[in-house]
């Protein structure tokens, strides 16, 4: 007899929208036409769990009544149906299965329930086996899934084999050579044999005994590429360049480079010709003559990092900026979930883990043509259209719950991107600089592990990300791949956060590559670590495992003895696992012990020789005069149409460009509105469709005002790469430059960081040919600008068979700025006249950069003076891309001076920049350029008209159907509406008799803001309290055993016990599951102690509650709203659910305020419309018809989202959600609970600057007032 039971829940069919979106996608995409519905019910196993527990788990945690069906045991389907269910594979983490048990737990803390989750898909329609393989293989990723059973297992508990002691290599050290080459090819290494050889030589002279499995695996994983840069550590021998028109640049930067070589590292003979010497080298040059006194000065590498003054309430303080660029293309191309994940995971743990407090992302990533049909697949590989769309799925799920802003998305398409995908993450992160202390660690000092549990997942992360793949090797790599756990990285945010903590930090190193032997190994010379004491996600690790696994959201701390327990006491505040795993030691030698053995024991000057010293040639091939890519229009319908003389089909040609075109479906997954800094929304004007070309963020200081923003813009062109690595290089420095400039940063200030991702190395001299030239053509830019990179990222494995990816070498610039520096790319006004700036080359096709600096300085002096009002950057496609994304925001007009060219208008304008200047400053313009000896740099191309087209000579072009052109192309793919109904509503605004009045006044109301793991909007809506005027009580539900939820519960009632208002602020309670938002938080307030705090303070102390998205789903869960009390939900009931769109959506909503019954809305305007942003997936407002009405007739429909004229609409443009009646918030019958989707609190002095609209709805200051 089985002791699981079994649930399936699944949506009703109104709500079913993952369910329709495979249909589409079975019928569309794989051509399966016969399919006539599909059915998707989440399958948990449950054991280990009491009958109550269980009975109010059911409909809770497991399933919501209003729009869950809910089967026990077995579900009904027709017998023709075809069936198939997907679990993890053993060791992946189940992020679904872990929240319903922390969540059960919190309606029994000592009970201890096993639950394992499966997805089943019911299929219906005629299909042949052939084609219901097909369906499985697009659903299960075999990388991290597999099929499973429809049978009950007898018991869930899983049941370890006692691994075995770790293998000794018996004879390894008098091995022959033939013998040892076995030995290695047996083991598949990342490592060559030559660093084999060397650990033979090492064992035989040094140790004198053979070596453990261990010793190899952390050897394998120290020295590989992805953790020591051994392709760009290779020394380069003799280099050679072939002969042709471009040899002399780009021997002379060679030449340059070599003579700067010498004279840096004079008197030293350690120091040679390699990759990772040109990649530095510029910085250090530039450092030498005094360009580079911004840079943080540390022994501790975690990002890079610079000194910047930042003034907090007139008062100048030091800060740190840490910025940092990430890939993850090997684990994304396998399993693009967990992969894109982890890229951000991993970028944003490096700045963290120097202490800064990490607040904007920029995603840059490369793939194929994503519209190509389903069987143009390679053999061995995912369909890039599926590639694309997971791995934006796990990026943004990850930096949405982790609650980090993302600036900026772009993804570049190329078809070489077909050997590999290209992930890339870039961070900023800043504390201030008091709170950071930079110190050694000392024999004595203790290191303490933090956050996550190890398991079997990432085991080999860094050795599969170093080796070059074929179709075989993907299968097995599963392991290698991590899955994020995203609340836990927030709360290590959070304790990094506190000053108090960051201080009694020594030093600091993240997992990352190498788990525990590099994490902790890299943190002192001499280091003992228990690896008994590392806490496992499950038993039956060995000793290898433990030591290598990268299992994400962990951080080894350094602290002195006498802090140990104080850090483990703020650690438990904060909810997370810490633990005292190793002891730094006199010694410089790192042991490993397990099991009372010793498992590793090596000298660290033996780990630091990073493997055998590898030596090559470099052949360096030339570009080709007559395919410069940087002369000729490149897209080929362009051309076409132009040679037909059709202008407007040339034009829209453009716009539907793979690389032009809209890529706001897939930008509007990715929060870019959290923590209420973000100056720029991605796409701006009142439609939001400009599209920035940078991210621009407010620094986030805890309290107090400033006015410091840093900036962030990308620049990289692959097919101007392929054609030469060089200019590809050079150019992409000056994009990136080019892009801050147009948004009015300084760009003498700019820093770089730099991400190469090339080709598989070999023996082969031509092989090193593209990052050598690459690699120069940055130096060259550097020293050309006199502005140093101050880090970067290499990844040296983009080959798939034959196929390698192109040239890739993208520059980040970042600057810090002030507010008022910034401009915004919409165009403005009717009248206004567009300048081209442009820039000068000289004869080998490379920019002058005397000339480019010159107007550059010139450009943001002009911005400063406001004669320029907006401004584009002009990239590989020239004046006519530009223009149609600066007019698309407003939805303005351009004609264009018949004079200007064709090519000016489609051939590559890098480095130019067109500008908007109102009329009557053009002359101000014309000097300033003329005082800098730059007259003629500039042009009068075109100015905006009132007539909403794009004119030039005798064409005409309608905005409306260039837009439809420029969002056609990816719409199939990220798609930005699945409905047409685009139904006005009528619906009238309620003005009540009288609004509640509060008898128990207070001068100064005091908010509890509760915190439970996923939430993440905490620091915003207590600062928007404590604006308006109240103080705030922030407490983080802690739940990591039984005594912590007893403690956790008392601590709450507490809380709200001295607290006025009850505050749910937004987030993803634990990422949104069990599958339905919110669950954790509504789950924990209907403990009954918490249930009656609640209503006391609602009802003996008059009080208000408030819930913002998140927040709302929870009030609607418990009740709350729109009953006003907390009650158990029905199947009738008013609830959230999943978007129509069927994905997370982030942009600025437009919602009118309807009711004046509410003490929130005393000081909004009752029938005005505010501008706030939204941001989730589970925003859709649903109810019945009878309780639509009563909501209207009783005045409890709070506000609605309306269309640009102001009226309540259906349109997804508008109602993003497909809310019934177009309901964004509702209030409890008196009003005083209000739960709304758009976050009112997100907003700050020049916060989302590109946004036209009211955006404070003052809704904070009517609650703290109404006590008053």
């Amino acid at each position: 007899m089985s002791k699981v039971k079994r649930v399936y829940v699944e949506k009703q069919s109104a709500y079913a929208v993952k369910a329709k979106e495979l249909n589409e996608e079975i019928r569309s995409y794989l051509g399966i036409k016969t399919v006539t519905k599909v059915r998707v019910l989440v399958r948990y196993d449950v054991e280990n769990i009491s009958e109550d527990t269980y009975k109010r788990a059911l409909k809770t945690v497991f399933a919501e009544l209003p729009v869950d069906i809910v089967y026990e045991e077995k579900f009904p389907y027709e017998e023709n149906d075809r069936i198939f269910s997907v679990e993890y594979l053993p060791g992946q983490f189940d992020q679904r299965a872990d929240s319903a048990v922390q969540c059960v737990k919190f309606l029994n803390e000592n009970e201890e329930p096993v639950i394992k989750t499966a997805m089943t898909y019911v299929i219906t329609g005629e299909l042949t086996q052939e084609q219901f393989e097909s369906i499985k293989a697009f659903t299960i990723n075999p990388v991290d899934s597999r099929e499973t059973g429809l049978e009950k297992p007898e018991t869930l508990v899983t049941v370890f084999e006692e691994p075995a002691d770790v293998k000794i290599f018996d004879g390894f050290k008098d091995m022959e050579e033939k013998e040892l080459k076995e030995l290695y090819k047996s083991l598949n290494l990342a490592m060559t044999f030559k660093d084999f050889l060397h650990i033979q030589n090492y064992f035989k002279k040094e140790e004198n005994r053979d070596p453990s499995m261990t010793e190899i695996r952390v050897l394998d994983t120290y020295w590989s590429d992805h953790c020591r840069h051994t392709t760009f550590q290779t020394e380069l021998k003799n280099v050679s360049f072939d002969d042709g028109y471009y040899n002399k640049p780009i021997t002379d930067t060679y030449k340059e480079y070599v003579d700067t070589h010498k004279e840096i590292f004079a008197g030293r003979d350690d120091k040679f010709v390699c990759l990772m010497d040109l990649a530095l080298l510029g910085a250090k040059k530039l450092k030498s003559e005094g360009k580079l006194d911004d840079q943080e000065e540390s022994d501790e590498i975690n990002a890079c990092s610079i000194v910047v003054p930042v003034e907090i309430d007139g008062k100048t303080e030091e800060w740190l900026v840490n910025f940092k660029n990430e890939t993850h293309n090997h684990p994304t191309e396998i399993e693009p979930f967990g992969g894109a994940a982890t890229c951000l995971g991993g970028a944003i743990r490096d700045p963290l883990s120097g202490r800064t407090y990490v607040y904007q992302a920029m995603r840059v990533t490369g793939a194929a043509d994503p519209t190509v049909s389903v069987k143009d697949t390679i053999p061995g590989k995912l369909p890039q259209k599926k590639l694309v769309r997971e791995a934006a799925h796990g990026y943004s799920s990850y930096g949405n719950q982790i609650g980090l802003a993302t600036g900026y998305v772009k993804e570049v398409y190329h078809p070489n991107y077909v050997a590999k995908r290209m992930e890339i993450g870039a961070v900023l992160g800043a504390a201030p600089r008091r709170a950071v202390q930079r110190l050694t660690s000392d024999p004595g000092d203790i290191i303490i592990l933090l956050g996550g549990r190890t398991g079997r997942d990432g085991i080999g992360g860094a050795t599969g990300s170093s080796k070059a793949h074929n179709t075989e090797s993907t299968a097995v790599c599963g392991a290698e791949v991590q899955k994020g756990n995203p609340p836990t990285e927030r709360k290590i945010q959070r304790l990094f956060r506190r000053e108090e903590v960051a201080h009694i930090i020594k030093k600091c190193n993240d997992f990352g590559a190498g788990g525990v032997s590099v994490a902790i190994g890299e943190l002192a010379d001499g280091l003992r670590v228990q690896l008994d004491k590392v806490p496992k996600k499950y038993a039956g690790l060995d000793g290898t495992e433990l030591a290598i696994s990268e299992s994400q959201e962990r951080m080894a701390v350094v602290v002195a003895p006498e802090d140990v327990q104080k850090f483990l006491a703020f650690a438990k505040e904060e909810n997370l696992e810490a633990v005292e795993v190793a002891v730094v030691t006199e010694e410089p030698r790192l042991v490993l012990t397990w099991r009372g053995k010793e498992v590793v024991n090596l000298s660290r000057a033996f780990l630091d020789t990073n493997g055998a010293h590898q030596e090559t040639n470099v052949a360096v091939d030339m570009p080709d005069p007559k395919e410069n890519y940087l002369n000729k229009i490149d897209t080929p319908a362009v051309s076409e149409a132009l040679a037909a003389g059709d202008m407007k089909k040339a034009w829209l040609a453009e716009l539907a460009d793979l690389n032009v075109c809209s890529q706001k479906g897939l930008v509007e997954m990715f929060d870019g509105s959290i923590g209420a800094g973000s100056v720029y929304m991605p796409f701006g004007g009142k439609y939001q469709l400009t599209e920035t070309q940078s991210m621009v963020a407010k620094i986030p200081v805890m309290t107090g005002k400033s006015d410091a923003v840093t900036m962030m813009a990308y620049g990289f062109d692959p097919y101007l790469s392929s054609w030469s690595p060089y200019h590809g290089a050079v150019y992409a420095v000056l994009e990136s430059l080019s892009r801050i400039v147009a948004a009015g940063g300084d760009y003498s200030k700019v820093r770089f960081t730099f991400q190469e991702y090339f080709r598989r190395m070999s023996e082969e001299p031509k092989r090193w040919s593209q990052p050598f030239a690459a690699l120069l053509g940055a130096y060259n830019a550097q020293i050309g600008f006199g502005l140093p990179s101050i880090g970067g990222k290499d990844s040296m494995s983009g080959s798939f068979n034959e196929i390698d990816v192109p040239p890739t070498l993208v520059s980040f610039a970042v600057d810090v700025a002030k507010e008022g520096d910034i401009i915004t790319p919409e165009l403005k006004a009717v009248g206004n006249q567009l300048v081209l700036f442009s820039i000068e080359k000289d004869s080998y096709d490379l920019p002058v950069y005397a000339q480019v600096m010159k107007l550059y300085a010139v450009l943001h002096e002009l911005i400063g003076k406001g004669a320029v009002v907006s401004a584009y950057a002009l990239d590989g496609k020239g004046l006519a891309a530009a223009v149609s994304k600066m007019a698309f925001g407003n939805k303005l007009g351009v004609t264009i001076e018949k004079e200007v060219s064709e090519e000016t208008l489609f051939a590559p304008g890098f480095g130019n920049i067109v500008a908007e200047v109102p009329m009557e400053k053009v002359g101000i313009v014309r000097e300033a350029l003329k005082a800098a000896g730059l007259s003629g740099n500039e042009e009068l191309v075109g100015w905006v008209n009132e007539e909403q087209s794009f004119c030039y000579g005798g064409m005409k072009l309608a905005l409306n159907e260039a837009i439809a052109a420029w969002s056609g192309t990816l719409e199939k793919v990220f798609p930005t509406r699945v409905t047409d109904n685009k139904d006005e509503l009528d619906t009238g605004i309620y003005q009540a008799d009288s609004i509640y009045v509060c008898r128990h006044k207070v001068a100064k109301p005091t908010v509890f803001i509760p915190v439970f793991p996923g939430t993440n909007c905490e620091y915003d809506s207590a600062r928007a309290f404590e604006r308006a005027g109240a103080d705030t009580i922030v407490k983080v539900f802690k739940n990591l055993n039984a005594e912590d939820i007893r403690d956790s519960v008392e601590e709450f009632t507490k809380a709200i016990d001295q607290a006025q208002i009850i505050m749910f602020p937004g987030g993803f309670s634990a990422g949104d599951e069990p599958e339905g938002s919110a669950k954790f938080f509504a789950t924990a307030f209907r403990n009954a102690k918490m249930t009656e705090a609640v209503m006391k303070l609602l009802n003996e102390r008059d009080g208000l509650a408030l819930g913002i998205c998140n927040g709302f789903q929870a009030l609607i869960k418990l009740g709350l709203v729109p009953y006003g009390e907390i009650r158990p939900q029905t199947a009738d009931s008013p609830t959230l659910t999943y978007n129509t769109i069927g994905r997370h959506i982030s942009k600025m909503v437009y919602t009118k305020v309807v009711t004046n019954k509410s003490p929130w809305l005393a000081q909004a305007k009752t029938g005005e419309v505010y501008c706030n942003p939204a941001s989730h997936g589970e925003g859709r407002f649903v109810a019945p018809k009878e309780w639509l009405e009563k909501l209207f007739a009783n005045g409890q429909v709070a506000t609605q989202y309306v269309n640009e004229a102001g009226v309540p609409t259906m349109d997804e443009e508008w109602n993003v959600n497909g809310s019934y009646m177009a309901i964004e918030g509702i209030t409890s019958p008196d009003g005083r609970v209000l739960g709304k989707m758009a976050h009112s609190e997100r907003r700050d002095r020049s916060v989302a600057m590109n946004i036209y609209g009211e955006q404070d709805l003052r809704l904070f200051e009517s609650g703290v007032e109404y006590f008053k």
